[in-house]
């Protein structure tokens, strides 16, 4: 078995969704449930060995839904509207603190390091590491940002699919570019140079065109997108083109393979019935443009709707078995599974 370490699940919001019905979130993640994607019990029969756990704030319009296609298959889904700080910071403290009694319960590792990541895994434990997907929860003094960071913080994307003080995100819509919008504003800057000077990612899953190249601009990390996959083969605005790949490449950075099945087809549907072979060709063109050593995995587990051969973390190993049968050595593997995450993980972390 192949372990993965993968670049961005969202089960820390399952886990507050189901505190809020009275489960406890330690006891659901440990034992297994048959919600969503990712326990400890299904990650450890997939190989799933640990990943980037989001802390994402939930619109305040309930669920995200895409906008139904027209005629031709389009649809051109409307950016959530901006959130409130106060209490995305509550709840943003509310999935630290699912995130902090896992690993009091020894029901995962939360990692610092890439030290503490191996050794979590080398033991069979779940190595979680702590991102925030979108800052909203982040004030403008950054004063928060250095609260989560001593609580285990490592990674972190300035914007979802929406916009706030620090940047601009792009809407889930297809066919459109990623050039959609205004970028990083000047806090957002501040917000990356102080990523930085901390050892904190940056990522640029769901960032604009432009906040792509001002973050690149003024990083000196390499570029990350964590869960995005290629425009040229599927035209949504949250893919990246060939251009960004390319600088990606330049930068010794990652791109994560995003399971999400709205960003593998070609007609960029809702539909589980995607064949593993629409993942294995965005793997092959991400791997053609920019090296081996740049591509990974970003499943998006409990936050999209995945293949259906795959279904949730359990079936992790299917993906692995394709990418061997389409012709992928071991060594590769390694890489994609997990060497490349742990590489610039440790580049980021000033390690």
């Amino acid at each position: 078995m192949e372990l993965v370490f993968d670049g961005h699940n969202d089960v820390l919001l399952r886990l507050w969704r189901s505190r809020a019905n009275g489960t406890d979130p330690v006891a659901e993640f440990r034992n297994g449930t048959s919600e969503g994607h990712i326990d400890g019990p299904r990650a450890k029969a997939g190989g799933l060995a640990g990943g980037l756990c989001a802390i994402y704030i939930p619109s305040t319009g309930g669920d995200f839904v895409l906008k139904e296609p027209d005629e031709k298959g389009h649809y051109a889904t409307p950016l959530e509207a901006p959130l409130q700080r106060q209490p995305s910071l509550d709840i943003a403290l509310d999935m630290a603190s699912i995130a902090l009694r896992l690993d009091r319960a020894g029901a995962w590792r939360l990692c610092r390091s890439t030290a503490e990541i191996r050794r979590a895994m080398e033991e069979g434990i779940f190595a979680a590491v702590m991102h925030m997907e979108g800052c909203e929860a982040i004030d403008d003094d950054l004063d928060a940002l250095e609260t989560f960071h001593a609580a285990g913080l490592r990674s972190l994307g300035p914007v979802w699919s929406r916009n706030n003080i620090f940047g601009h995100g792009v809407p889930f819509a297809f066919p459109m570019s990623p050039d959609t919008g205004p970028g990083l504003t000047d806090l957002g800057f501040e917000l990356v140079k102080a990523c930085n000077r901390m050892g904190i990612l940056v990522d640029l899953a769901h960032i604009t065109e432009k906040g792509f190249w001002d973050v690149a601009k003024v990083s000196d990390q390499p570029l990350i997108a964590s869960h995005s996959n290629a425009h040229a083969l599927t035209p949504v605005a949250r893919n990246l083109t060939d251009k960004q790949l390319d600088a990606i490449r330049e930068s010794r950075g990652l791109v994560g393979l995003n399971y999400a099945v709205t960003m593998l087809r070609d007609d960029a549907r809702d539909d589980a019935k995607t064949p593993l072979s629409d993942m294995i060709r965005h793997i092959d063109h991400l791997v053609n443009r920019m090296g081996i050593d740049c591509v990974a995995l970003g499943s998006d587990f409990d936050g999209a709707t995945v293949p259906a051969d795959i279904a949730d973390a359990a079936g992790n190993q299917k993906l692995v078995a394709a990418l061997k049968a389409a012709g992928y050595a071991d060594e590769e593997l390694k890489k994609i599974c997990r060497e490349n995450w742990l590489r610039v993980l440790a580049s980021a972390w000033h390690e």
